[in-house]
């Protein structure tokens, strides 16, 4: 059961916590009481771009990628329909990291467009290569990949 909104964790850890459960596929069941919760707790639980991604119709889960060799940097990506990609970048750091996450460790084509899912923002250029971007301490960027081949 998701705990976002229950105490105990920054918003950005809630963030990192819905982010986790929805690329994994996970019943998204909410664990706290909604009579009660913060604004960021309903935007978190009701962000559906997040949703789409836990409720896409390939059902792959993703899996963890890369990750530092102190094991608090993590990139996780998986499968989605319509040769489509999730990539969440994950900092479990005391500090804020850059995180790169490269398109052949993934296995995707070398360039490619992204969507930031909890900015709802399409980067307006074709990423090559990689995937970077500065994650804040203990929280997560997570985003919908697809080739560049396709229009934006």
């Amino acid at each position: 059961m998701l705990q976002v909104g229950n105490g105990g964790m920054r918003e950005s850890e809630y963030r990192v916590h819905f982010s986790l459960w929805a690329i994994m596929k996970a019943p998204l069941l909410i664990g706290c009481d909604l009579s009660r919760v913060s604004n960021a707790t309903l935007r978190i639980l009701g962000n559906d771009e997040v949703i789409a991604v836990n409720q896409d119709r390939l059902g792959v889960q993703a899996r963890k990628v890369q990750v530092s060799e102190d094991s608090l940097i993590e990139v996780w990506s998986g499968p989605l329909s319509e040769g489509r990609w999730v990539v969440a970048l994950v900092n479990r750091s005391p500090i804020s990291a850059k995180v790169t996450a490269r398109w052949k460790a993934i296995g995707l084509n070398p360039v490619q467009y992204a969507r930031d899912l909890w900015k709802k923002a399409t980067m307006d250029k074709v990423i090559s290569g990689a995937l970077s971007a500065r994650v804040p301490s203990h929280d997560v960027r997570l985003f919908l990949v697809w080739p560049a081949t396709e229009t934006l």
